[in-house]
């Protein structure tokens, strides 16, 4: 039989036991009773009665003796008993969790128990007179059976908690790993020159949105940059990207730029106020677009991009306007003869970009494996290695980016061949990149199930893939930076009302906090904004879950990370699982950037992938501190495919297309226990422990 947590016994010792009662009922663990006599043994009827009382002889042992009214023999000798049956608990034993820092005394002795007078010790006819008493008395104090008492917190046996309720401390001393400042960055795909999102980067509510995540880097990259061309012309209307005019509006760029162009009074950056009328007939286009772009998808044949000296302007005007750090993929697939990178074109958009003293970091290529598929030209390790060196010496030659940083080789999932790309890179250009990258995605967008993003082995994926590209990068380089450039739930475009789903935000956040303990210094979402299913803000400039839970995470989140000790138990125990596969619990300091925590503050952020709650117990450094709680749930009927999200119960929306909702919190007082709710991710800010790791910056 199964033990179960210790805890006071629910059945006075000396009390009677009703009938039909087996040990198997009684709500501890529970020996059952031998029956032994003179040279012979044997076990009472289903319908007889005992009492409960401490049996003479070895520590947890006892004996049973037949009731006094009872006609079995002891010893075959015909003879009625003498004496009242007397029963003995014994209780299972089972190691007590301690939590390192917790305080909780794993050796102290376990407490004493009152004494009980035996009651053997009276007459045997006076006890059978008071059974059926006694009986009543027990039968009434009998749990029910639709569940157990359970103690109060703090009153049964140290170092054995309740079976739903896990102890949590944290290592404050000093901190695991430290991230960047940006390690949660964005990204935007090359595909908004295309289908003409680029021209409403200029939005107010875009610009609000982005910069409720600055401080981070904002790169501009995806499939089609190795597709893309920049011209340095006058008139873009001309040498736009895509098929056909703009219908809409003829001189759309020139009027906004004369009259709806607002100066930011902050920044004196050029925001504009679009028209309804102009957002929906851009969403017409934009869905006209996305048809063509699917169709050079599955062809497998791509048209080339215009970048023009305009779009760029728009680009950069973005990112500097939101506090970001834009980072520019430049084309890889522009080859000579002899397979090495022609950078003619790349030296133009340097120069014009230089001229402009615009603070950019560069990349060559993306996703450098899949050339032969996307031209049926490959590109090596050690030939791309000697590009990004090439591209390194005409960073230096112009005076505005001779410092500049070069990130690269942003290779894909680390597959075999992959592997092979990477260590030739490392060979020639290991020391030329500021940081190595790579991109991953967890699930192929045309076949994904919402059961998909609830799988703790899909979750896992991720840490095998960190650990491959760090055997290769610490084997040339040891230290090298590690960066997560281009991450998304699904590939391929996404799934509406699934990787734009509440359900998505469980792959986001489990990815923030493994990517985190495991040393990867910057993470870039694909995508911030875009036509598709796969990023944080949709086509309306309505914030998506992913974009909610962003903002709470760069809000409380700061960037050193501390380890995490968990003492728990399972109710279900099964061969090779613990509770933390599907509760997943991460900790850092507060950042340093919200003024309503002092320093020495920590943020935990917990993932709770049961279909029922659990309960946490902070212990240790974390113990008796006031707790602000912040959890994130799907609001309305849609449930895990919900596209909008409630913290603590309140939807959250933009105030105007200028204001964020003010992120409030549920104080907890000091000592509450945390319960978790079921399938949802939630923050809890534990104020003034004053952790030494969270002191200074």
């Amino acid at each position: 039989m199964r033990a179960g947590p210790l805890r006071e016994p629910a059945w006075p010792l000396g009390e009677p036991v009703p009938r039909g009662l087996t040990p198997e009922r009684l709500p501890f663990t529970f020996a059952r009773a031998k029956m032994s006599a003179g040279g012979g043994s044997s076990r009472g009827g289903a319908g007889e009665q005992g009492v409960l009382a401490p049996a003479p002889g070895k520590a947890g042992q006892g004996r049973e003796l037949p009731s006094p009214t009872s006609t079995k023999t002891l010893g075959g000798r015909g003879k009625k008993a003498a004496s009242p049956p007397r029963f003995a608990l014994r209780t299972i034993s089972r190691p007590r969790l301690a939590v390192p820092g917790a305080g909780l005394n794993s050796g102290s002795p376990p407490r004493p128990r009152p004494s009980m007078p035996c009651p053997s010790a009276g007459p045997p006819g006076f006890l059978a007179l008071l059974a059926p008493g006694l009986a009543l008395l027990a039968h009434l104090s009998l749990p029910s059976q639709a569940g157990v008492r359970r103690l109060p917190a703090g009153t049964g046996p140290q170092g054995a908690p309740g079976r739903t309720l896990i102890l949590l401390d944290v290592s404050a001393r000093s901190p695991l790993r430290v991230t960047s400042e940006n390690f949660l960055s964005l990204q935007l795909d090359p595909s908004i020159l295309h289908d003409g999102w680029l021209d409403f980067l200029s939005s107010r509510r875009l610009v609000t949105l982005a910069r409720g995540l600055a401080p981070a880097f904002l790169r501009f990259a995806g499939k089609r940059t190795d597709f893309l061309q920049f011209q340095n012309v006058k008139n873009p209307a001309k040498s736009r990207g895509g098929p056909g005019p703009d219908y809409y509006l003829k001189n759309y760029e020139d009027d906004i730029i004369r009259s709806d162009i607002a100066l930011d009074k902050q920044k004196g950056c050029k925001i504009a106020q679009h028209p309804d009328i102009m957002l929906e007939l851009q969403r017409e286009k934009a869905a006209q677009m996305h048809l063509v772009l699917l169709k050079e998808q599955f062809s497998n044949t791509y048209t080339n991009l215009t970048l023009t000296a305009r779009s760029l302007d728009k680009l950069y005007n973005f990112a500097d306007c939101s506090g970001l750090h834009l980072i520019f993929a430049l084309n890889a697939l522009r080859r000579n003869p002899n397979n090495s990178w022609n950078s003619s074109n790349a030296l133009s958009l340097l120069k014009y970009s230089a001229s402009k003293k615009y603070n950019i970091s560069w990349e060559l290529g993306n996703e450098p494996n899949n050339y032969r598929t996307l031209t049926g030209r490959a590109v090596n390790g050690t030939q791309l290695g000697k590009d990004y060196m090439q591209l390194k010496g005409l960073l230096q030659l112009i005076r505005t980016y001779s410092r500049a940083s070069l990130y690269g080789p942003n290779i894909g999932r680390p597959r075999k061949n992959v592997v092979a790309l990477l260590d030739g890179f490392m060979k020639v250009a290991g020391n030329t990149v500021d940081a190595v990258t790579w991109q991953h995605y967890y699930l192929d967008g045309r076949v994904a199930k919402v059961t998909d993003f609830l799988k703790t082995r899909l979750l896992d994926t991720l840490s095998d893939q960190i650990r491959k590209i760090q055997k290769v990068v610490n084997a040339h380089v040891p230290g090298k930076r590690i960066w997560l450039e281009g991450i998304g739930a699904t590939s391929e475009g996404g799934i509406t009302n699934l990787s734009d789903s509440y359900a998505a935000s469980f792959l986001w956040l489990n990815s923030l906090g493994m990517l985190s303990i495991q040393g990867i210094d910057v993470v870039m979402r694909h995508s911030f904004f875009d036509h598709g299913h796969n990023h944080l803000v949709d086509q309306n400039f309505n914030p998506l879950p992913d974009y909610w839970l962003s903002l709470l995470y760069k809000r409380l989140v700061g960037p050193r990370v501390l380890s995490v000790h968990v003492a728990g138990l399972q109710r279900k125990p099964r061969l090779g699982r613990v509770i933390r596969d599907k509760l997943r619990i991460y900790a850092h300091c507060t950042s340093y950037h919200n003024h309503n925590y002092v320093r020495g503050s920590i943020t935990l952020y917990i993932i709770n992938l049961h279909r029922s709650r659990k309960k946490i117990k902070l212990v240790g450094t974390l113990r008796d501190k006031l707790v602000h709680q912040y959890v994130l749930q799907p609001y309305g009927q849609e449930g895990l495919h919900s596209r909008s999200v409630q913290l603590n119960g309140q939807p959250l929306t933009m105030v105007d297309d200028g204001t964020l909702p003010t992120l409030k919190p549920r104080p907890l007082r000091p000592g509450r226990t945390l319960v978790i709710p079921p399938l949802t991710m939630s923050f809890y800010v534990v104020k003034n422990v004053n952790a030494l790791a969270c002191r200074y910056r």
